[in-house]
């Protein structure tokens, strides 16, 4: 028989915005906050990330410090960290989830539930690259927790298909674990391929960058012997190695939301969420990278923590807002997060992405052909992966009776 359980406030996932909700509904004295987390330890992608880049620039950590920090802050406060603990469904119309861990399977009812599952990379066969299935194929956190996590041994010639960020920090763990980079591979041209700061890595590296290039076989028996490439003007070759990064191309991790019938948003896959984190299911908030795959450690971070205000909120007896109205993007834009406006929500600014680089961007948000906002952004800024802000002072002047939102680049 399933045991059942309350808790006030729980939360799945505990990434970043799982960790930073769960500290601040418990510092605020919610109740009773549980997370629960699948893996082994709680801290999501950044305990896997042995490089610098996170927390604040008056205190600088790599990926595990930032992990233990967050993780410490939230038991601090008083949150309980259930690990080793998947949610497998929904159990009722309410926020009750079943789940499973090591003492079985459980039905767990909440006041809230905070929905932080975070995002995943889409390995080859989501990519459609053919070829053989020969071992030494990972994506970027497969090979990060075989090296970091469990110390495993990488080949020693490796390439990595992607030319972002999480692509050099690829590199330079394949750097770290003995292989040699042969090169990174990305359908970009070289004004798309990355970030300034990424490219200058790159040149301090010496690491070569193949653009308008793509992976199109794997090669090997056994283990991989080599990937045939692309190039934009039809010509292949095989670039011999022994070892493949595919990175980038990062998808929601939303079977829980969509299994919960959580109005889904076409742009970014994830939850439709207002600016305080409310879904289309009462009680149910989302948060972090599940909203938009993928974003930085720390916006996931305060997004949850914005999370757990709105929750702090439900808890108090505010009334669940109306769907409100969404908003969408026109191409070359790509999706952009929140997608809802509401009058109860607490808007925090928008994040959102492009397809084509844009050499001198200016964004316009229009509701029935009316001008609500007009922002310029600097010359070069807007890039593929790389993220957009607008914020969200125009909210007042959306009609709530009225169309869609549209945020578009003319």
């Amino acid at each position: 028989m399933t045991a059942a359980r309350r808790v006030d406030v729980l939360v799945v996932g505990a990434g970043p915005a799982g960790l930073a909700a769960a500290a601040r509904l418990a510092l605020a004295g919610a109740g009773r906050v549980e997370v629960l987390e699948r893996e082994a330890r709680p801290g999501g992608v950044p305990r896997t990330c042995a490089h610098g880049g996170f927390g604040t620039w008056t205190r600088p950590l790599t990926g595990p410090g930032y992990a233990r920090l967050l993780t410490e802050a939230a038991e601090r406060a008083g949150a309980t960290l259930r690990t080793g603990v998947t949610a497998l469904d929904w159990a009722a119309a309410g926020p009750v989830l079943t789940v499973v861990g090591p003492g079985g399977p459980e039905t767990v009812e909440a006041r809230a539930v905070v929905l932080a599952t975070g995002a995943r990379e889409r390995p080859r066969t989501a990519r459609l690259v053919p070829g053989t299935r020969p071992a030494g194929v990972y994506t970027t956190g497969e090979l990060q927790r075989a090296v970091h996590l469990f110390g495993q041994h990488i080949g020693t010639r490796a390439v990595v298909a992607g030319a972002e960020e999480v692509s050099y920090a690829a590199a330079g763990t394949l750097r770290a674990a003995g292989a040699e980079v042969v090169a990174l591979v990305t359908e970009h041209p070289s004004a798309q391929a990355g970030p300034a700061r990424a490219q200058a890595a790159r040149l301090r590296h010496g690491i070569p960058l193949l653009t308008g290039t793509t992976v199109t076989e794997l090669l090997g028996h056994g283990r991989l012997s080599g990937v045939r490439v692309r190039h934009r003007d039809g010509r292949t070759a095989v670039l011999a190695c022994d070892t493949v990064v595919f990175t980038g191309d990062f998808v929601p991790d939303h079977e829980l939301a969509r299994r919960g019938g959580l109005a889904m948003d076409p742009g970014t896959r994830g939850p439709a969420v207002d600016g305080s984190a409310h879904t289309s299911r009462p009680g149910v908030f989302a948060a972090g990278n599940l909203l938009h795959a993928v974003e930085p450690a720390g916006t996931a971070a305060r997004e949850g923590a914005r999370a757990g205000r709105a929750v702090l909120d439900h808890l108090a007896g505010a009334p669940w807002p109306d769907p409100g109205v969404p908003v969408v993007v026109s191409e070359p834009l790509r999706w952009i997060a929140p997608n809802r406006v509401t009058p109860a929500a607490r808007p925090g600014g928008h994040v959102l992405r492009t397809g084509v680089p844009l050499p001198h961007p200016v964004l316009y948000v229009r509701q029935d052909g009316r001008l609500l906002h007009r922002r310029r952004l600097g010359p070069g800024t807007a890039h593929p992966n790389r993220t957009l802000t607008l914020p969200a002072h125009w909210h007042d002047r959306v009609d709530p009776e009225g169309g869609e939102v549209r945020v578009s680049t003319d």
